[in-house]
Formats: structure tokens, C-alpha cells, sequence
């Protein structure tokens, strides 16, 4: 898709704790349409607040975008002309263009202490007024400011708004506008010369040349004083035109709230961990704000970039649906080739996971029995519980499913199904051993399904896993009858 400008989106996300899946959606829309559009994402670190930002969550942050497929144009690890790209090192470039916004007449400094605009909001909030800065020191003397000086007061920059209406066309909810009595004066650089967040990112958006801030909704209020800045800055010659916005919709938890870091469904790491394949993770946060088509779910990441157009991107809040996002993720498992699959499973069948000895791991076992454990599995981590039968000495004991299973007069039962299966040829495929189950439970009366619970519990220490009959065969006769004899003993003891 060819474009007069080439579009040029930004991700430039804090490192503190960990990454969330809110964070990640929007990382993800931004990606996709530099992708789609053939344009560039630069990668930028927001690591301006000391005491927040932390090296551990920002490696988290690269490690967490690498797993998810993510590359980037400009930023840490790639480099690029507008280096560096973490705020932290760029301290002399944000003071100085705070020191040509005051020069300019664009700011000014405030010497209003807390207290005072604390008494002074508070009388606007009990006079029914808008409660931001009210302009007390946007119009003072030198004789004034160095009186403040002198009485040992320090003082913030802040950035002077515009007396009219700022109108803009927001990409995902179209015309806005946002009257002066909303949106005051606002602080550029704090009392100790450290510049803020209002400063820092339209500053690095201006001279790297971004043309497009796909960001959450949660930052549309800080807009129009962004756009008043670009002005600002355009007229200083350090921009040269004011980017495209589009403001993402929420992501929604419980009880219809923003999903915040402190839910447990927003922690990125808790799916990695649970073994979402990136692909399906990917596949449904795309969902949360934008859809494929009317009758289409589920999609692969080049189709997501062949078809994503922020334009099409919806302004209603969307919910988090974890049931969703497992369906889906399911799908992608079932997509995989058994190769890429069996791959896949690899560090669920290793220690800390595995619950069985390293040297009873059986790989032609496993790569037997992994066509099979691919279609049932939610998420990868799933498939420790699922084979761990084949390379433990004995089945898992779990007393919930043998009540379950043991029901009726099971002795009697497992007696005449271990008869069957010893008598049964095992090497003649899986149906043959089935056929063996079923004729013990038509000897006692009973269907298949309740005739095989007590063989699985048996054999595999859960009511409900894998195809059983499979699960014996590769688990083999010996293996399988010394289990029966077990359980047997297990009933008489």
C-alpha cells in the first residue's frame, strides 16, 4: 500500500514491571500498520522517571517483544539516525528546546506552590468552574519572578495553551474538539529541571519524524495540549507538521473496568508461561478494537498485516474474554505441523514441568503420542498433565479420579478387561485393544464408556486425557497390564 508520506508510527512504552496485555495491543496495532503500509516503527524507551523505571523490565520489555515476533525499523538493538532511542539519554536535547519554548514566549515559569493550587482548584471545584491551572503566574513581571526568587520559591515550566478552541480529527473517532476552559496551562519541566512526559514525546515524535501516535485512549486528554506544543515547535523549526492520532479503544476486565496492571489476566508473562503460542496470543488481542472480517476469527499474523487498517480500528471499549482468547489459541496449536508442534511442547517436558525423571523421558514415545495430544490442548503447558503417564514409573495418584472411576464392583471389571487385552494382539493397532475393553464391559453389563473409566484411571491416573486406546498401544502391554495388576492390588488392600 503506497502512501504520499511514508507512515512512521512509534511504540515507546515505560519499563516498569511487567509488560501487560493492554500495552501489547497497542504495541501490536502500531506494528501491524507500519507492516501493512510498508512504512517504519520506531522503538523508543520512555525511561525518563528514575525511580519507577527499572534495566530488569526493560530487558523484560525486549524479550517480551522478540517472543512475540515484533521487529522494529529504529530503537534498542537496531539503532538508526535519531539515536538514542531511550529518553533517559536525551536529557540535553528536551532542555534544550524547553529553553527556546521560553525564550519564545511558548512557556513560562510558574511559582504557584501545591498548597496554593490545591486551595485554588478546590475553590474552583466548590464554584462550579474548571478546576486546572487558573494562569496565576502566565503574565508576570520580572519585578514579580524575581520576587518569588527572592522569597527562595522554585518554579516549573509550563507551556502556554492557546485562548481557542483546539479541533482535530482523531483517526478512530473522527472530529474532536476540546475548548480552552478544558484544557489550561500545563507543566513542560518539573522544579528540578527534569521534563515531563507533555514535553518528552512530542518533542522525540517531532525530530524523528513520526507521522501517525496510534496510542490508548487513556492519553486522549493529553492531545490538544500536544497539538498546541507541535504548533510551537513548528514555528521554533524543530517540527515540520503535527502527526495523524488515532486513540485506541480500553481494554475492559471486570465489572466493565479498565483492565489495569494489577489484574491477573493483564500480565503478558502469565500466558507465556501457560504456553499461548504468540501467534494465537497475537491473533486475539488484534480482535480487541479491530475485527478480520464479519465470519472470520481466526487468521495468521501476515494476513493480520495484509488486512489491518487503523481506520477500521472500532472506538467502543472492548472486553478481555480469557475463554476467547484460549479458543483461539487452540486453533493456532491445531494449525501447527506435528514437527513445529512437538517443538513447541519441548519446555513443558522438561524440568521444573515434567513431574517424571529425566532419563524416563521417551522420545519415540512422545513424538508417537504427539499427533494426538495436539488436538486437545488449550495451551502448550497442558501437555505435561497429558503424557506425563508415559514416562512416570507409576501413573500420577489423584484419590478424586479413582473414586470417580471406581465405581460398581471395578475389580471384577479390570480382572476380565486385563484377561482381554493380555489375550489381544497388540501389535495389530489400537481398534483390536478397544474391542478388547468393550467386550469386558459387555461381560458385565456395561457400555463402553463406563467399562474403559477404571482402565484409564488404571492406567493413566486421570478420568480424562488423550484417546485411550492409542495412549495403550504406545504405552505397550507390559507397561499397560503391570498397571491394571496395581490397581487390582490397590482394591483388595
Amino acid at each position: 500500500m503506497a502512501n504520499a508520506t511514508p507512515v512512521r508510527v512509534r511504540f515507546c512504552p515505560s519499563p516498569t514491571g511487567n509488560p501487560h496485555v493492554g500495552l501489547v495491543r497497542t504495541a501490536l496495532f502500531n506494528w501491524a500498520y507500519a507492516r501493512h503500509t510498508g512504512g517504519s516503527l520506531v522503538f523508543r524507551i520512555e525511561d525518563t522517571d528514575a525511580a519507577r523505571d527499572s534495566e530488569e523490565s526493560y530487558n523484560q520489555l525486549l524479550e517480551s517483544f522478540h517472543w512475540l515476533g515484533f521487529d522494529w525499523d529504529e530503537g534498542p538493538e537496531v539503532g538508526g539516525p535519531h539515536a538514542p532511542y531511550r529518553q533517559s539519554q536525551r536529557m540535553d536535547t528536551y532542555k534544550d528546546v524547553a529553553d527556546k519554548l521560553l525564550a519564545g514566549g511558548y512557556a513560562y515559569h510558574c511559582y504557584c506552590t501545591t498548597e496554593e493550587l490545591d486551595e485554588r482548584r478546590e475553590a474552583a471545584r466548590k464554584a462550579g468552574k474548571p478546576s486546572g491551572y487558573d494562569g496565576t503566574c502566565r503574565a508576570l513581571t520580572p519585578e514579580q519572578a524575581e520576587a518569588y526568587r527572592a522569597e527562595g520559591r522554585a518554579s516549573i515550566v509550563r507551556f502556554r495553551m492557546p485562548d481557542e478552541p483546539i479541533t482535530f480529527t482523531d483517526l478512530v473517532r473522527g472530529e474532536l474538539t476540546f475548548t480552552p476552559d478544558n484544557v489550561p496551562d500545563y507543566g513542560i519541566v518539573r522544579a528540578n529541571g527534569a521534563p515531563l512526559y507533555t514535553l518528552v514525546n512530542p518533542v522525540d515524535d517531532a525530530l524523528m519524524g513520526i507521522t501517525h501516535v496510534l496510542r490508548g485512549e487513556d492519553l486522549l486528554s493529553s492531545t490538544p495540549r500536544q497539538i498546541a506544543l507541535y504548533k510551537a515547535l513548528i514555528d521554533l523549526g524543530i517540527a515540520t507538521a503535527i502527526p495523524s492520532f488515532g486513540h485506541l479503544p480500553y481494554v475492559m476486565g471486570e465489572g466493565n473496568k479498565k483492565l489495569s496492571k494489577r489484574d491477573p489476566q493483564a500480565n503478558l508473562n502469565l500466558y507465556r508461561e501457560r504456553g499461548f503460542l504468540p501467534e494465537g496470543l497475537l491473533n486475539y488481542l488484534s480482535l480487541l478494537g479491530w475485527s478480520f472480517s464479519a465470519d472470520q476469527d481466526i487468521f495468521t499474523i501476515p494476513e493480520l498485516i495484509e488486512k489491518f487498517d487503523i481506520a477500521d480500528v472500532n472506538a467502543n471499549p472492548a472486553r478481555f474474554d480469557l475463554k476467547k482468547a484460549e479458543a483461539i489459541n487452540a486453533d493456532h496449536i491445531r494449525r501447527l505441523d506435528v514437527k513445529a508442534f512437538t517443538e513447541a511442547c519441548e519446555p513443558w517436558l522438561k524440568a521444573p514441568h515434567a513431574n517424571w525423571e529425566p532419563e524416563d523421558f521417551d522420545r519415540a514415545a512422545w513424538e508417537a503420542i504427539a499427533p494426538h495430544a495436539q488436538t486437545r490442548l488449550t495451551v502448550l503447558s497442558d501437555i505435561t498433565a497429558n503424557v506425563d503417564f508415559l514416562f512416570r514409573k507409576e501413573p500420577v495418584e489423584d484419590e478424586a479420579s479413582w473414586t470417580k472411576a471406581m465405581k460398581g464392583d471395578p475389580a471384577a471389571l479390570l480382572t476380565t478387561a486385563r484377561a482381554k487385552l493380555d489375550a489381544a494382539d497388540w501389535t495389530a493397532g489400537p481398534e483390536l485393544l478397544k474391542e478388547a475393553v468393550l467386550a469386558a464391559g459387555e461381560e458385565h453389563g456395561l457400555k463402553l464408556g463406563k467399562a474403559q473409566a477404571p482402565v484409564r484411571v488404571a492406567v493413566t491416573g486421570r478420568t480424562v486425557g488423550l484417546p485411550l486406546f492409542e495412549s495403550l498401544e504406545i504405552l505397550g502391554k507390559e507397561r499397560t497390564l503391570a498397571r491394571i495388576d496395581a490397581a487390582l492390588a490397590k482394591l483388595a488392600g
